[in-house]
């Protein structure tokens, strides 16, 4: 399959490439060649096989929320293949693509001789994020000169089921002319056959007056819903205009082909390389970690020491093993302190009530580490206590949270979105492969439903999404260098305003033995 990428990406007689595909044996290869491809030429590809049982014991927030599909998604999206769901998308994509050229903005214009479907249309084209804007008084104006007092005027356009051929090719005309639109979407519904070869006619005349003018360059796409004419096919001056059965199709064309020419039109972005970085450092640790014990979750030191080496922002905090201990660190540290359990063996912390917050004196402090030992033994794993992390409470900000799971075809899957105890809930979460390009990472942070916290909400300032997408950075670098490294959890992250950078709070990391039997 990447060989034939490679030799369409020559051949002069292909301008749009299709693949179905099962599996993609070298993701890495198919990632580098469908970039470069597709910036040349549309890549349309449908992939089967895109459900399957999630991963029910998954170890971390990233793996429960990260699939196979998940990886696959990534992927094109990276490197900007357009993707069908179904084979009918398949074949009207190949269509949409290939006979039409990219729409230059989201503005549609439809014109229907039936309320009903041009309305479908109109949703369609909103589901997919298009706008259908309201008409200029002097396209109003144009289009009240010829059609009759019945016809509905705004956007959808109705001409009415009776409207004649000239009236088609004149409404036609008049709203490729349109400034106020992009691409127009022309939806007919037979009301009587022998109407059908007038109105086609019609609105071939329509588009080659427009060709002719200022309309030239807008797409045209066609919803040709006449029984007993059903395959028709429209085609001006050897340009052939895409036609579709239901008015849902052409909106969804539309979208996937600016989706593409947003992406095609970007600067080849590259992959940022951090300089004040200890990658040796890192490496050494989880060497050690996977001498001693093997494969499993790195104590709580041992993940610092790998942040700290990535000059990743945490917060600082210090293991106590006893009560007095923590009372001590805290008195340091100041006022209120959050106190967590410190385990390389028990992952998920809270769900246990091992998180304890704004303890503001000695004595919460005490009996927040007599609370956390009770727990524990009631649940009779008090020999997975190495102690408890003592930090300063931080107060602020947005919580987000970045990981990673490593999928065994496609590598490291950075995820990113909003954070908390809730992230699992609310799965407003991206991910792309590493290694993550300056592109990708400004691109996932803006993707999440929740990105307008980040950039100030209600009289909240805008947090810092630079330093956001800097920790992404480093993650990416840390996961492609060390390839042991297979799960990681930061959680939370305290975004905060901009200039203020960010603030990892809790971090969890996993290593996995290359040779299983040491």
């Amino acid at each position: 399959m990447n060989d034939l990428l490679e030799y369409w990406e020559q051949d002069q007689a292909t301008d749009v490439i299709l693949l179905y595909l099962e599996t993609i044996v070298d993701p890495h290869r198919f990632r580098l060649i469908a970039e470069r491809v597709g910036r040349k030429k549309p890549v349309v590809v449908m992939k089967a096989g895109r459900t399957q049982v999630g991963q029910s014991a998954a170890g971390s927030h990233t793996a429960a929320l990260a699939t196979n599909e998940t990886a696959v998604a990534a992927l094109f999206t990276q490197c900007g293949v357009i993707r069908a769901k179904t084979l009918e998308e398949f074949l009207a994509l190949a269509t949409g693509v290939s006979n039409q050229r990219l729409p230059s903005g989201r503005r549609i214009g439809i014109l229907t001789n039936s309320g009903g479907p041009g309305v479908l249309c109109a949703d369609s084209c909103a589901a997919e994020g298009l706008m259908v804007p309201e008409l200029s008084k002097e396209t109003h104006s144009a289009l009240a000169v010829f059609l009759p007092p019945t016809a509905a005027l705004n956007n959808p356009v109705d001409v009415i089921g009776f409207a004649s051929e000239d009236q088609h090719a004149r409404a036609v005309a008049t709203m490729l002319k349109a400034d106020e639109i992009d691409t127009l979407i022309i939806v007919h519904v037979s009301v009587r056959t022998e109407d059908n070869p007038p109105v086609a006619a019609g609105i071939l005349r329509g588009i080659q007056a427009a060709r002719q003018t200022i309309g030239k360059n807008k797409p045209v796409y066609i919803c040709w819903m006449a029984e007993g004419d059903l395959d028709r096919t429209f085609t001006v001056d050897g340009e052939i205009i895409p036609t579709y059965r239901y008015p849902e199709i052409p909106a969804l064309v539309v979208s996937r082909a600016l989706a593409y020419e947003g992406w095609r039109q970007q600067a080849i972005s590259q992959a940022p390389r951090d300089s004040d970085i200890d990658l040796s450092m890192a490496k050494s640790i989880c060497a050690k970690a996977i001498s001693e014990r093997g494969s499993g979750w790195l104590t709580a030191e041992e993940t610092h020491a790998i942040l700290g080496a990535m000059n990743l922002p945490l917060v600082q905090g210090t293991v106590a093993t006893g009560a007095e201990e923590a009372a001590k660190l805290a008195q340091q540290i100041g006022y209120p302190v959050a106190m967590k359990l410190a385990s390389h063996t028990i992952v998920h912390k809270t769900e246990i009530g091992a998180v304890r917050l704004n303890l503001a004196n000695e004595q919460a402090v005490r009996e927040a580490f007599s609370t956390i030992q009770a727990r524990l033994a009631h649940v009779n794993k008090l020999d997975a206590m190495e102690g408890v992390l003592v930090q300063p409470m931080l107060s602020g900000g947005v919580e987000v949270m970045i990981g990673v799971t490593r999928d065994p075809l496609f590598g490291p899957l950075i995820a990113f979105g909003l954070g908390g105890i809730h992230v699992e809930i609310l799965g407003d979460v991206q991910f792309c492969l590493a290694p993550l390009t300056d592109r990708d990472a400004a691109d996932m942070v803006k993707a999440i439903k929740g990105y307008r916290l980040l950039t100030g909400y209600r009289g909240q300032p805008a947090v810092d999404v630079k330093a956001i997408e800097d920790i992404l950075f480093r993650i990416s670098h840390l996961v492609e260098a060390i390839p042991e490294i297979t799960e990681i959890d930061l959680n939370p992250i305290f975004a905060l305003p901009e200039g203020q950078g960010c603030k990892i709070v809790d971090a969890r990391m996993r290593i996995e033995s290359p040779h299983p039997e040491v």
